[in-house]
């Protein structure tokens, strides 16, 4: 009874806020989707889908109105993600919109940061690795299109273990 009462008193005091994070890759049809799918997962495990938007998006418009790629799809089925986004086009103005705009590679990285002045990203845009706990300096989600189905699974273990902590900054932003 405790327990669902501090729950419940820890959800309320995130309802005055909301946060907003965008996964960035290439298409949007690989890495951002499956961190999106996962990222949603952890946020509807800890009902803050009121406090913490998600959503995805890719630095090319080459696959947008696209599901995802069904290798990844079924990746993701197969650790039990479901992964609904469609691919967009990230835009300079979506900037405004996000407080947290993720990065999956060091091009992608670029390209959004060519977008806007250092001013409007400095404390929003950042390679979605620098949050992996087993990064190792390496900050590169390799993309698995080009690869076979052990590239697939090496980006969902990948994102699977890094989503935690940046749903840990998240809450942290709340809390502030």
């Amino acid at each position: 009874m405790f327990a669902y009462i501090k729950r419940k008193i820890q959800v309320n005091q995130y309802m005055n806020k909301t946060l907003s994070v965008c996964f960035v890759c290439h298409g949007n049809i690989c890495r951002s989707p499956l961190a999106q799918g996962v990222m949603e997962t952890l946020v509807k495990q800890e009902d803050l889908g009121k406090s913490i938007l998600v959503s995805s998006a890719g630095v090319s418009a080459w696959h947008v109105g696209e599901p995802p790629d069904t290798r990844m799809q079924e990746t993701a089925q197969q650790n039990g993600i479901s992964l609904n986004s469609l691919g967009r086009h990230f835009q300079s103005q979506d900037f405004k919109q996000m407080d947290l705009v993720l990065a999956m590679d060091h091009s992608n990285f670029n390209t959004l940061k060519s977008l806007r002045p250092i001013a409007e990203t400095q404390d929003k845009l950042f390679l979605f690795r620098s949050f992996d706990p087993q990064n190792n300096g390496d900050l590169e989600v390799p993309d698995p299109y080009y690869g076979g189905d052990k590239g697939f699974q090496l980006v969902y273990e990948m994102v699977e273990r890094t989503c935690p902590k940046i749903l840990e900054h998240l809450k942290a932003k709340l809390d502030s």
